[in-house]
């Protein structure tokens, strides 16, 4: 089986890749990257085919939001859509074609015309399940939302009218493709794999603290307001809640108006990996608090250097633990719930630990990237049988 793959940026794609590789079955990956930005990729480099003209600039540009909304949103629809139309050219001889969704659909096409089959990679919720939320989320906070681009969810919807299969990677993704009208049959959960070989413990969080972390992009997309709403709640002397990711100043200054922002958050923008280990293995509990969310690989992540996770029913959490055994699943907007498990947590640290040795299981148990790459070499198996 040879297998070509499609991806504007790298994503989980590329883990996808090195699966693929090591099996013998990667015939290419295609990406917005520039090949200096993939060196760790263990990958050959002929394996690789970089169009980075347009993904390149738009990444060395980190105040592109000073352009105006329409302009980014035009040079994201282009990124994509460029990316298509070089894959569609480019594309060597294959069994299967994995384009992630919104940048592959004349690929796609070109695959069906050289005999291949078609898989639609969506890393989230149905386009228009997301753009709804996204909606909802914005009016609740009063931040301008002028919705998905319709260009790019009349696109997507092509995609997975196309595709011979869509693959996601959470049970809500699956589910909100059905509400959808998208054929069950069509659909294959692919749960995302997690690197056991970076991502152990590495020390243990401080007994006399209450250490609160989130990994991810500052954005109501990932819930912050109810994190904020659960934080305020929570009673601990030594409390802290610190954010890994990028922040963003507009969202900071709209907590503001609403009151939600404490003045003892710590911000520290991008962390790398192995910093960001020992921060989840520091920390008591991991909050995902999402109204929108593919799958949140920062559970696995933290799960494996023992963090107890609380996350909300739409991320990947029903997919990796059971409610109250290797971590909290609560409804979405509820920042009382996320508060209650925080401070049953709290209050009983043998609990906690008891949870953390379990995550650890879990995540053992469910397995890494070539778990990943074994379910999904099976899902093109059963295409190409089929």
């Amino acid at each position: 089986m040879k297998v070509v793959l499609s991806v504007p940026g790298k994503f989980h794609t590329f883990d996808l890749a090195r699966e693929l590789h090591a099996r013998a079955a990667l015939s290419a990956i295609f990406t917005g990257y520039p090949h200096f930005k993939l060196r760790a990729e263990k990958l050959p480099r002929e394996k690789i085919h970089s169009w980075p003209w347009l993904q390149s600039t738009y990444m060395a540009m980190p105040k592109r939001h000073w352009l105006g909304p329409k302009a980014v949103q035009e040079w994201e629809w282009r990124i994509k859509t460029s990316l298509d139309d070089v894959v569609a050219r480019r594309m060597p001889p294959c069994d299967v074609f994995v384009g992630l969704s919104g940048s592959a659909l004349r690929s796609g096409q070109r695959a069906h015309r050289l005999g291949a089959r078609y898989v639609c990679d969506r890393g989230s919720s149905h386009i228009r399940t997301q753009n709804e939320l996204l909606r909802e989320e914005s009016r609740r906070w009063g931040v301008a939302f002028e919705g998905i681009d319709p260009r790019v969810i009349e696109f997507e919807e092509a995609e997975y009218e196309q595709a011979d299969c869509i693959t996601v990677p959470s049970t809500f993704s699956v589910r909100s493709f059905v509400r959808a009208g998208v054929p069950a049959h069509k659909l294959k959960l692919l749960p995302y794999g997690v690197n056991l070989d970076l991502f152990k413990p590495v020390g243990l969080p401080d007994p006399k603290r209450f250490d609160v972390l989130y990994v991810g992009g500052m954005n109501l997309n990932k819930g912050i307001p109810y994190l904020l709403q659960a934080y305020a709640q929570l009673k601990h002397p030594q409390k802290s809640l610190t954010f890994a990711g990028a922040p963003s100043q507009s969202l900071i200054d709209r907590m503001k108006v609403h009151g939600l922002w404490p003045h003892d958050v710590k911000l520290l923008g991008h962390v790398p990996q192995p910093r960001l280990k020992e921060l989840m293995s520091h920390s008591h509990v991991m909050v995902l608090a999402s109204v929108q969310e593919g799958f949140g690989m920062v559970l696995s992540q933290a799960m494996a250097c023992g963090c107890v996770v609380i996350a909300t029913e739409h991320t990947g959490a029903l997919d990796l633990y059971q409610d109250g055994q290797a971590g909290f699943i609560v409804p979405v907007r509820d920042g009382a719930a996320i508060a209650d498990r925080m401070q049953m947590l709290a209050d009983d640290p043998s609990r906690r630990m008891d949870m953390s040795q379990r995550a650890i299981q879990a995540v053992q148990g469910a397995g890494g990237w070539k778990d990943y790459g074994d379910a999904a070499m099976a899902v093109y198996q059963q295409l190409l049988e089929h």
